[in-house]
């Protein structure tokens, strides 16, 4: 089950950094056609506001599950290994509980936008029910891999070894 989700969130991030290249070229062919031609884009802000949102929520599990986010350890190295084991464990539990959140107050966004048939007041019209979604699948998977970390902090300590040499700490 872990390789299946391990998979998946590797897929996700591969799928994101699709997005952001496509984001950038947009941008670009944006910024090209407004301040060379006078013509900009009627579509590039509103997609690339929505694309924004897929690459921060869908690849957060990943980032999560590969610990390549930024973080402070300034007082966490100086804990104990036990210490450090119960800060990993509180920090995956409130991450799960936030997540929880984030996916059930999302998921009632989407279906509500769904039910309404809530659109962009644009020329675009997206229908917002899509940039809604995004913050039920990304925040449930991420509520996942803080449920895998809770796992691995508690019965397996040293599954998820801090291997980041070329980190330097202040």
């Amino acid at each position: 089950m872990r390789k299946l989700f391990d998979r998946t969130a590797q897929a996700l991030q591969v799928s994101g950094q699709i997005v952001l290249a496509f984001m950038v070229i947009t941008i670009c062919y944006d910024a090209i056609m407004r301040y060379v031609f006078t013509a900009p884009t009627s579509w590039s802000l509103e997609v690339n506001t929505f694309l924004i949102i897929y690459v921060t929520a869908i690849t957060a599990a990943d980032v999560q599950r590969t610990d390549s986010h930024i973080r402070i350890t300034f007082f966490a190295v100086k804990l104990g290994t036990i210490a450090q084991r119960v800060v990993r464990v509180i920090i995956a539990l409130t991450g799960v509980a936030f997540c929880a959140i984030m996916t059930w107050r999302g998921s009632i966004m989407a279906y509500q936008a769904w039910e309404f048939g809530e659109r962009v007041s644009s020329s675009f019209g997206t229908p917002m029910v899509y940039p809604y979604a995004l913050l039920p699948i990304g925040f449930g998977l991420l509520a996942i891999q803080f449920a895998l970390d809770a796992i691995d902090a508690t019965f397996w300590p040293d599954r998820r070894r801090d291997d980041h040499e070329d980190l330097q700490e202040i």
